[in-house]
């Protein structure tokens, strides 16, 4: 049995990337951007602001600021200090409603 002899296959490849083919698309919506004026921006914030009621009394900040803070440090767990806040704001709305009920009557 004899050898016979093999000649390399020689695989060309070129390096310019011809034999890649890739097709992309690119969408570009056309989005408008609003111009809006310094006076326009400034009313539109005074309206709005005009809206919210007066500053909550200092009692109240600390009381909510206090549950907060005991959340993020992890004494009380946010729904714990979530459902804290939600009774407490709602006790102290119905008492504010009863007594202006009760000042207009007499």
């Amino acid at each position: 049995m004899g050898k016979t002899a093999e000649s390399p296959r020689q695989e060309t490849h070129t390096s310019d990337g011809t034999g890649l083919h890739l097709h992309m698309r690119t969408l570009h919506p056309p989005v408008p951007i609003p111009y809006l004026t310094k006076e326009e921006v400034t009313s539109t914030a005074q309206a709005a602001t005009a809206r919210l009621p007066g500053t909550p009394p200092a009692k109240d900040l600390a009381f909510y600021g206090g549950l907060g803070a005991m959340a993020v440090a992890g004494a009380l767990e946010w729904p714990v200090a979530l459902a804290i806040g939600g009774a407490t704001w709602l006790v102290r709305s119905g008492r504010k409603e009863k007594r202006q009920d009760a000042g207009v009557q007499t």
